[in-house]
């Protein structure tokens, strides 16, 4: 194999590697996931998705092996200051040009019946389903330990 061949086997292995995902124009940046407790039968996983196309990108749903149930939530408030966790009806749509943030206390990928724990520092790996029918997988670490500033944690349901 000459060095060319190698250098490029290298590169694309290392594209694969990392944690941003692209397609469609839509890159996944900064995936976790995590349980909100040891053994949780729940757990949620978050992210930055920008899309870097000229068009909107709506992302329709979410699945995964590791839960019986994958889906889209947010939080919305019950009119009495209660906020609830629901699934996000008709996707999220990403502006061209723009981002989404999937946090806590905001839109974020739940996952309910877990088939397996989410354990630090594996990897899981949830497919986006985009409304036009193409789909993308992508690969997100578990970080049970991270507590971005600004955000309460995530709590089960």
């Amino acid at each position: 194999m000459s060095f060319k061949s190698t250098f490029i086997i290298g590169f694309s292995a290392t594209l694969l590697m990392t944690t941003s995902a692209f397609a469609e124009g839509l890159m996944v940046k900064d995936p976790y996931a995590r349980a909100a407790r040891p053994n949780a039968p729940t757990g949620a996983a978050f992210m930055t998705l920008m899309n870097h196309s000229d068009q909107d990108i709506t992302l329709m749903g979410v699945s995964s092996d590791v839960a019986k149930r994958v889906e889209l939530h947010t939080h919305i408030d019950n009119g009495e200051g209660i906020m609830q966790m629901t699934e996000i009806e008709g996707g999220i749509t990403i502006p061209a040009g723009e981002m989404h943030m999937m946090k806590r206390g905001g839109d974020h990928i739940m996952m309910m019946g877990l088939t397996k724990f989410l354990v630090d520092g594996e990897t899981i790996f949830v497919t986006f389903e985009f409304e036009t029918g193409a789909e993308m997988v992508v690969e997100i670490p578990v970080d049970n330990a991270r507590k971005p500033k600004g955000h309460d944690d995530h709590k089960s349901h």
